[in-house]
């Protein structure tokens, strides 16, 4: 099995497929590398498609070590993976859990990323539901210590936002359920302590975010409610953003939704690789709405 080792010395087991420029997928907390096999097959026609497992996620190594596991641990993973594969520079794409990710690969390595593909991200992210959030990850990581994979697994996969997965796609969200019942307890408990909870606040890096150049593509369900503001706040905030909310969709809008998303992923990728994706337009950020206001005509 091919295993990229980390800068603490932890395997993590990836794959890859397709030729040219490589789109590095990383995966939500409930998902795996399995969770891009929609993706996998329709860009590996065109891209080198990487995809590996979180570090707490089999067949990569579970360290029992609840600081082994954090926000900046997950983006030091991914680099290791790009190093490990000679990778340069890379598109990288990720949801939720891989979303943060690849936000904070952007804010902390700006020159290893082509583009980015923020989607499902945000989940506890404003101040207002940073605790409630916190309070249900240490909910979900006992669980997953007392009850394991298997019962959180069918509690987990009936969520807000994945029944519309359910009801589009019964046999596709089963078959994540049954990833999901797969997983390590250790690995998932200790990344939802560890990496979830423990993760900043979007909103307490918009000075940040502000600052960053690298091209981004930002995708929400309409009915994913807990990514659904801080999709437009970063979309606010990121000058090279772009906001795409597909309809009728929840949180695993990848595989909900899969020619939608492959659809406009593979445009953003072909507007970024041709130099037409571009910082928004300051002429469009303005206290009017219309560029009518009052006064305007005589100065």
């Amino acid at each position: 099995m091919p295993y990229a080792v980390t800068e603490d010395d932890l395997k993590l087991y990836y794959e890859e497929s397709g030729s040219g420029a490589t789109v590095l997928f990383v995966h939500e907390f409930a998902g795996d590398h399995r969770s891009w096999e929609p993706q996998v097959r329709y860009f590996a026609r065109r891209y080198r498609c990487v995809t590996y497992a979180a570090r707490g996620y089999s067949p990569s190594e579970v360290p029992s070590d609840p600081e082994r596991y954090s926000q900046a641990r997950a983006v030091a993973d991914a680099i290791a993976v790009l190093d490990h594969l000679s990778v340069e520079r890379a598109h990288v794409v990720g949801l939720s859990m891989g979303g943060f990710c690849t936000l904070h690969l952007g804010l902390r390595h700006p020159e290893r990323a082509l583009s980015l593909v923020v989607a499902g991200c945000g989940y506890g992210a404003q101040p207002e539901r940073l605790e409630s959030f916190r309070a249900e990850a240490e909910a979900t990581a006992r669980a997953f210590e007392t009850e394991g994979p298997e019962q959180v697994a069918e509690r987990y996969a009936v969520g807000p936002s994945r029944v519309q997965f359910q009801s589009k796609d019964p046999r596709g969200w089963e078959e994540v359920m049954r990833q999901l019942a797969g997983h390590s307890a250790q690995g998932s408990a200790l990344t939802m302590r560890g990496v979830q909870a423990r993760r900043p606040s979007l909103y307490a890096l918009t000075d940040e975010l502000r600052a960053m150049s690298v091209p981004t593509l930002i995708v929400a369900g309409d009915e994913d409610e807990g990514s659904l503001d801080p999709s437009l706040m970063l979309k606010r905030t990121l000058p090279a953003s772009g906001l795409l909310v597909l309809p009728r969709t929840g949180h695993t809008c990848n595989l909900e939704e899969p020619a939608l998303f492959n659809s406009a992923v593979a445009d953003f990728l072909a507007a970024v690789e041709s130099g037409r994706w571009s910082p928004r337009d300051p002429r469009s950020v303005a206290a009017g709405l219309t560029g009518m206001a009052p006064g305007r005509a005589e100065e």
